[in-house]
């Protein structure tokens, strides 16, 4: 399939207490990197959360931003040292005994001794980071689901513009056969009758002659480079139609393309082959540079 690496998604949801957020961006890239970005309370999430992108996605730079909040106050206790509120009584009593002060210790004093009271975040509250991991999953795969949608639609207008480029591609690939066709049936022709033109002494076995004809005209045969350029044509559609993900399947079967057509540069003979061979490389590198969005 040809499914584009260029996308993005953003969905939240409430259940039970819990409110979780997801934003998921993907851009180009050679390989699959994942970037998390969420609270250090998710942190011991992280491998869960990035296997799951991994089974889904495979090529392509995704960035996934995480929140998730209690949508009821969290619960919370108040702790007391008491065994700070006993030493700070006894050496007030001692002082009360040397005449040094005077009264008892009152709430409000306690209130503003440094950590003498403490109040924070129940310790079953804070578990319920843990507990809000199912609700995180389920959020981040939605997420992944609608990215992979944006990226099935981008993909199709790849598709659209790919095939057309390689429709373009085997109609220039047709044009240098028959100009290949022509230019070696001319230079045969005229090899031969340079060599019919040739003094008696000076010619040799005429069989010989003519089976060095075929040889010299045979170097610019392209038959074996057309086949295999037809066969990556072919190879192409077939990734294209089928389900798994093909981008760099396909980039490898342009540098092939792109192989054959030099060759062919180099032996074809024809008027207008250079012009041909020219557009063709053309073509294929607008071709490689759409490749690089493709998953």
């Amino acid at each position: 399939m040809i499914r584009s690496m260029t996308g993005f998604a953003s969905i939240s949801r409430e259940d039970a207490g819990q409110k979780v957020a997801v934003s998921l961006k993907s851009v180009n890239h050679r390989f699959l990197d994942v970037a998390l970005k969420a609270p250090q309370a998710l942190a011991s999430l992280e491998s869960r959360l990035r296997a799951l992108i991994q089974q889904r996605l495979t090529r392509g730079r995704v960035e996934l931003m995480l929140s998730a909040d209690t949508t009821q106050p969290a619960a919370r206790e108040v702790v007391l040292d008491e065994p700070l509120i006993d030493r700070i009584s006894l050496a007030l009593e001692q002082a009360r005994a040397k005449g040094i002060i005077s009264g008892g210790l009152t709430a409000s004093d306690v209130l503003r001794i440094p950590q003498a009271l403490e109040i924070r975040v129940a310790a079953d509250a804070a578990a319920g980071v843990e507990s809000a991991a199912p609700l995180i999953e389920a959020v981040v795969d939605d997420a992944l689901t609608a990215l992979i949608s944006m990226r099935d639609t981008e993909g199709g207008y790849l598709r659209a513009d790919l095939d057309s480029r390689l429709a373009t591609l085997a109609s220039l690939v047709d044009q240098i056969e028959e100009q290949t066709r022509a230019g070696q049936a001319k230079l045969d022709a005229r090899l031969r009758e340079r060599l019919a033109g040739l003094p008696a002494d000076v010619a040799a076995d005429p069989a010989l002659l003519a089976q060095e004809v075929v040889r010299f005209v045979a170097r610019s045969d392209i038959d074996e480079e057309l086949t295999r350029l037809r066969g990556h044509v072919s190879h192409w559609r077939v990734l294209a139609d089928g389900p798994e993900p093909c981008g760099r399947k396909l980039d490898f079967l342009v540098q092939e393309m792109n192989r054959e057509i030099n060759t062919i540069g180099a032996k074809a003979e024809g008027p207008r082959v250079t012009e041909l061979v020219v557009g063709i490389k053309s073509e294929l590198e607008r071709i490689r540079e759409q490749v690089q969005n493709v998953e």
